[in-house]
């Protein structure tokens, strides 16, 4: 036996004869004898010391009395009785079936149809009975009154042993065999067969289901008769009755009565020995056995004393069970003791190794994380005010102590216990690790179950503080406050979160030592409340240095972190063997840690970037510009503390992104480039051996940059150059100032490479063209023109007008389409004009270009032997579709022969005669639209107007008759001419005002 689930007490033992059925009314016991006479028994009162029962309409533990004999009431022993409550009759089955009215017992009907009817069944909520008689069937349904409506009567195989309803259907045990009978249409379904041995046996359970007992086996099924689950009930043997009194199944035996679980495996809870006994039926509080002469009353225990008898035995699984059946009155009770039972199952399954189910335990006893970290001294918590509730741990304190000291031991540290272990005891060892890892991987599940809920009300928390500081509650300023780096103030008293460190500083150290160092990497990524102190030090100690920048991390520990990281990629860097290191904490992954920062704190990001800057140049540029770092800053920085750096920071930056990079720091860049460049030519003329057409890599890259950026101040570095190098670079400056006679003169007669002049003025062109694409821009030419035809005039004080320039703060800059204007001298006949009215227009410029032939054959005569002609004429040739002709035929020497200009010529006349060509055909298609204008004008002046008699003014509303008319333009509207006239007067009147505008 288990536990007592009930307790028999004898109800009565005198009834004269035997007895063949017994119900109970209420406190009132109706047995049925063998002479056909009904007994009626009630609570023998006579007792002074009974006590007063708690409910008056249940059977009492007591002694009971004969009150009444009804004799006759059936003409033959009574089969079997049943109390129908919901209607206050009393079913019995004898020759036939007969409803008898409660409590007087008067005859309400007799269903003569059931006369040798040997089983019946009652479905009370429809008021259907079902009976079976010989090889049929019937069903009555009670119509409210007196009277009983037959409803159907369907054929069976063979004689009914047993049947119940089914919901709508009816389970029928015939012979050997149960079926289920639809009771709509008769329609039969077999089931499964009964046994050899002994009879069928249907037994309704309170869901709806049936149990179908097949010899000493009770099987499960549904209302359709298929099988609910592959467990049975196994009786010691095939039982005669079966009832159900939640949460247990009662079994009749002849000399035993059986009470088993409903909860699998439907263990025995209990076997009350009774001889002879013949019936059992289930009472509203209570189980009656009737024997030959005398009943037996089977009344539950007590559930919490049922309770208390399971825990004390061990069986928490049927405590547990139990409690549930708790009134909903005791909800506190029932919390409290599943509680306790929980706990006590958890040390239970915690002793004999079942780890993880003792956590679920735990995890159901809502006990506090502290209580179940108390059973793992090898963890290290952070120090706590929080105090655990002792109504959780109500009557298990002794006992917790106890099992907490008894397995203390299974949890501690496997480093600092296995090396006690001599070598006799490795398979001892082996076992123990095995151990300890299974106790701490069931704390992981443990601790995660629990981490959600705790770390959002520690969420919430912050959550809450953040907003009373923010609109400034007064008593928050009263509350006490600890610090943790990096996170946000936490109060003393703040429970939840304390609890969250507790949780995953515990959770964090039990990952670690079951090698999930992954698992607790990702702890630390996300929102996490691990304790610093502890952390920091277990992760240093067990070199788990990628979970220590992730704490770090989380924290705000940034500075410390990136200490770490810097410490982590010398060491990788000095020891080559440890590729791990290499691969894992490169410079890198520096940067990778600075990129979440540039918003926060810029500054930190400069430090630490300064130690890769000069082994990942690119990257730690992108990390600058993707971080949106203001460039001044970043640039004032690197001049203060990587001076070397400068320069390629600002030329990266200015790779990646031109537009983003302000005139001061193209400025800058530029004067670090010439620094350097004026730093190798001293070198280089300090030996002699300075050469204009030498190029180092710096002076390139100053070429390219004086070229391609606009930021910088060209008089400034023009003041810096050397008067007798660098010309080139001198050149370019110029250029930028505007001063394209004096750079050009430099491309001719310094660095003597026509080709770069010509390149420089294809660069003003299209520049020019660019800007103002309806502007002549090709007097740059004329420009370069001049130059190879007057040499000595170009270099004449070309030293004195430079340094003038420089020196000239208010320097006059010609723009970039000006040209010499060209006077022409009476006597020469004119030139005719080769291109468009445009071109022909010459203005002035501050250039002096402008000359008369007289002008040329002075020049001739003066300095003919320097004519650049040969650069002239390929001049003329490469760009000819460039220049205006007309001038340029007024600068050439009278000497030019013809022939010599044919490239020149040839293609512009060409293109000339094309342009007349073109010109008169445009010229000819406008007058022809013109034409066809004028007509659609002449037609749309032949409009119509038709008046009749109907017509009418629209201003006055009257016939237009034969009166002078006017018509609006939209041809339409017609009013009186007289109408017109007036309207307009009164427009003009309206209009006119003093201050008219005239």
């Amino acid at each position: 036996m288990v536990h007592s689930a009930y307790d028999s007490f004898e109800l009565l033992n005198d009834c004269p004869t035997k007895i063949d059925a017994i119900e109970s009314y209420g406190s009132k016991l109706l047995v049925g004898c063998s002479d056909g006479s009904l007994r009626i028994y009630g609570p023998d009162s006579s007792g002074a010391d009974r006590s007063p029962p708690s409910d008056q309409h249940a059977l009492r533990k007591e002694p009971y009395a004969l009150e009444r004999t009804v004799p006759g009431f059936s003409k033959r022993p009574l089969l079997s009785m049943e109390v129908l409550e919901s209607r206050e009759l009393l079913l019995s089955l004898s020759e036939s079936i007969a409803f008898h009215r409660l409590p007087n017992l008067e005859t309400l009907a007799v269903i003569t149809k059931a006369k040798g009817a040997n089983v019946y069944s009652w479905d009370d909520r429809r008021g259907f009975l079902c009976f079976a008689r010989q090889k049929r069937v019937c069903i009555f349904r009670h119509d409210g009154g007196r009277g009983f409506v037959e409803v159907k009567d369907f054929g069976v195989p063979d004689t009914v042993k047993s049947m119940s309803w089914c919901g709508e259907n009816i389970c029928l045990g015939i012979r050997k065999e149960y079926m289920i009978l639809n009771a709509t249409n008769g329609a039969l379904s077999e089931v499964f067969s009964s046994g050899k041995i002994a009879p069928p046996l249907v037994v309704a359970l309170p869901s709806g289901e049936l149990i179908l007992g097949k010899e000493n086996i009770g099987v499960f099924v549904d209302q359709n008769g298929k099988l609910l689950q592959a467990d049975r009930i196994v009786w010691s043997e095939a039982p005669t009755v079966v009832v159900i009194q939640m949460p247990y199944a009662i079994a009749l035996f002849p000399r035993r009565v059986e009470i088993r679980s409903l909860r699998v495996p439907y263990p025995l809870i209990q076997t009350i020995v009774l001889q002879n006994a013949r019936r059992l039926i289930k009472s509203k509080n209570s189980v009656v056995v009737a024997l030959d002469n005398s009943v037996h009353g089977l009344f539950p225990v007590p559930l919490g004393a049922q309770i208390v008898q399971l825990t004390a035995s061990g069986n928490f699984e049927e405590a547990l069970a139990l409690c549930k059946l708790l009134p909903p009155e005791d909800a506190s009770l029932r919390a409290a003791k599943e509680g306790s039972i929980h706990i006590r199952y958890a040390h239970y399954l915690f002793e004999n190794g079942c780890y993880e189910e003792a956590m679920e335990h735990f995890l159901a006893s809502q006990v506090d994380i502290t209580y179940v970290l108390s059973l793992y001294p090898s963890i290290v918590l952070p120090k706590t005010t929080v105090i655990p509730e002792p109504e959780k741990l109500m009557d298990l304190s002794q006992d917790a102590s106890q099992l907490s000291r008894g397995s203390s031991g299974l949890s501690d540290d496997l480093d600092t216990m296995l090396p006690q272990l001599s070598e006799s005891d490795e398979s001892e060892a082996l076992e123990f690790k095995k151990m300890s890892h299974n106790t701490l991987m069931a704390l992981i599940k443990f601790l995660q179950k629990k981490r959600y809920s705790i770390v959002e009300k520690a969420a919430a928390e912050g959550t809450e503080e953040v907003v009373l500081d923010a609109v400034g509650d007064s008593f928050t300023s009263t509350r006490f406050k600890k610090s943790n780096k990096g996170r946000a103030t936490i109060s003393v008293n703040s429970a939840a979160r304390e609890m969250a460190a507790i949780l995953d500083t515990a959770l964090l150290q039990a990952l670690l030592l079951t090698g999930q160092t992954s698992a607790a990497l990702e702890l630390l990524k996300g929102l996490n409340y691990c304790d610093v102190k502890i952390c920091e030090e277990i992760l240093q100690k067990g070199n788990y240095y990628a979970a220590l920048l992730e704490l770090y991390r989380s924290n705000s520990m940034h500075r410390e972190a990136l200490k770490l990281l810097h410490q982590l990629v010398e060491e990788s860097k000095s020891n080559q063997s440890q590729t791990e290191l290499i691969q894992k904490f490169s410079p890198e992954a520096i940067i990778e840690y600075l990129k979440p920062l540039c918003g926060t704190d810029p500054m930190l990001v400069l430090e630490f970037s300064m130690l890769v800057l000069e082994s990942c140049p690119t990257q730690t540029i992108e990390l600058f510009l993707s971080g949106n770092i203001p460039a001044d800053l970043v640039n004032s920085y690197l001049k203060q503390h990587a001076p070397n750096m400068q320069g390629r920071y600002l030329e990266l930056m200015l790779a990646m992104n031109e537009n983003g990079i302000s005139g001061n720091l193209q400025n800058e860049m530029v004067q670090i480039y010439l620094s350097e460049v004026l730093e190798w030519y001293s070198e280089l003329s300090a030996q002699n051996k300075w050469d204009e057409k030498d190029y180092s890599p710096t002076r390139k890259k100053l070429l390219s940059a004086l070229e391609s950026i606009s930021g910088y101040n060209p008089e400034a570095l023009l003041r810096r150059l050397p008067s007798d190098a660098l010309f080139e670079e001198r050149a370019i400056l110029l250029g930028k100032m505007n001063q394209h006679e004096l750079a050009l003169s430099l491309y001719v007669h310094k660095l003597h490479v026509p080709e770069l002049a010509l390149a420089y003025c294809d660069r003003v062109y299209e520049s020019a063209v660019h800007q103002s694409p309806a502007k002549s821009s090709g007097n740059i030419y004329l420009t370069l023109l001049q130059i190879y035809l007057n040499p000595q005039k170009t270099t004449k004080n070309f030293e004195k007008r430079i340094t003038n320039l420089v020196s000239s703060p208010n320097t006059s800059t010609p723009k970039v389409g000006s040209t010499a204007s060209v006077k022409g001298k009476g006597g020469r006949k004119k030139i005719a004009a080769i291109e468009g009215a445009e071109d022909l227009r010459i203005t002035s410029s501050n250039t002096d270009s402008g000359r008369s032939d007289g002008d040329a054959e002075e020049f001739s005569e003066e300095g003919g032997s320097t004519i650049m002609l040969d650069q002239v004429h390929d001049l003329l040739g490469r760009r000819w579709d460039r220049i205006n002709g007309a001038q340029a035929l007024k600068l050439l020497p009278r000497e030019t022969k013809l022939q010599n200009l044919l490239p020149f010529m040839g293609p512009l006349l060409k293109r000339s005669s094309e342009a007349y060509r073109n010109l008169a055909v445009i010229k000819s298609l406008r007058q022809s639209e013109n034409l066809q204008v004028k007509d659609e004008l002449y037609s749309q002046r032949k409009a119509v107007v038709k008046i009749s008699s109907d017509s009418m003014c629209s201003l006055c509303n009257k016939k237009i008759g034969t009166s002078v008319f006017a018509v609006y333009p939209n041809g339409k509207t017609l009013v009186h001419f007289v109408c017109f006239r007036d309207s307009q007067s009164m427009k003009a009147v309206a209009k006119g005002s003093p201050l008219r505008k005239r």
